[in-house]
């Protein structure tokens, strides 16, 4: 299951090399599994189904979903809510287990514009507020004129934004454009804001601009950033959060 977390999928022959079994023994092993762990099966192999929630994307654009990563930035982001915050969620995987995290607590406002997000919290304690749009199907997420006029009638403690990329001469990035847009709203109603991403996301520009480092005031992550960023994020009073593997 480590392994399967880590990759997002895994196959017959990379069982029977990395463990040493046969094929028979792997696929028996695989079966079993199934009916007490979150994976499901394939032809050839299984795939992490961590997320427990419809989705539209193939299981194969997520290979390499550094889910282990994902699991330690999200607890180390959940750690900075406190009772009585209003928290806001973007969408994306990370946000979507810290809501997993949160849901067990009280206390809390959560603002999302994630449709899986809000069904996560659905019947916990939490109060959630879920702004209006329209939903993209490839992240769960409402955007448009509707869901931004909500979002500026708000007032947000703590906004965690997932991203597609972040670099020191970009700052953060996504791929979309109207999640972009949404984006930035949340952000400009937000106390602080909160970027979370794993070390897959450093480096990288993606095509639509969130926000400039400088209106960030944390960044969530699994690795020591490189030094053009760690500078950059020190230079704009940046506090970095490192969630890293316990040794």
């Amino acid at each position: 299951m480590t392994l399967l977390k880590q990759q997002g999928r895994i196959t017959i022959g990379e069982i029977v090399e990395r463990f040493g079994c046969s094929e028979a023994t792997a696929r028996r092993d695989l079966e079993a599994m199934e009916k007490t762990e979150t994976l499901i099966r394939t032809i050839g192999g299984a795939m992490y189904d961590g997320m427990n929630t419809a989705r539209d994307l193939p299981f194969d654009e997520k290979t390499g979903l550094s889910y282990l990563e994902k699991e330690r930035i999200a607890a180390s982001a959940a750690s900075l809510v406190e009772e009585g915050d209003v928290v806001g969620l973007s969408g994306g995987t990370t946000n979507y287990l810290i809501a997993k995290l949160l849901k067990a607590r009280k206390g809390i406002t959560v603002v999302t514009n994630a449709v899986n997000i809000a069904l996560e919290l659905a019947g916990s304690d939490i109060q959630v507020v879920v702004t209006g749009g329209i939903m993209r199907h490839n992240s769960y997420e409402l955007c448009g004129p509707l869901g931004e006029a909500m979002v500026g009638h708000l007032h947000i403690g703590k906004m965690f934004i997932g991203i597609d990329g972040i670099s020191a001469a970009g700052g953060i990035t996504t791929y979309s454009e109207q999640e972009a847009h949404i984006a930035k709203v949340l952000i400009a109603r937000s106390r602080h804001t909160y970027a979370v991403f794993d070390h897959t996301k450093v480096g990288r520009t993606s095509l639509f601009s969130i926000a400039p480092l400088r209106e960030l005031h944390g960044l969530v992550t699994d690795a020591a950033l490189p030094e053009e960023l760690s500078g950059a994020a020190a230079s704009a009073g940046i506090e970095v959060q490192l969630a890293l593997a316990e040794r």
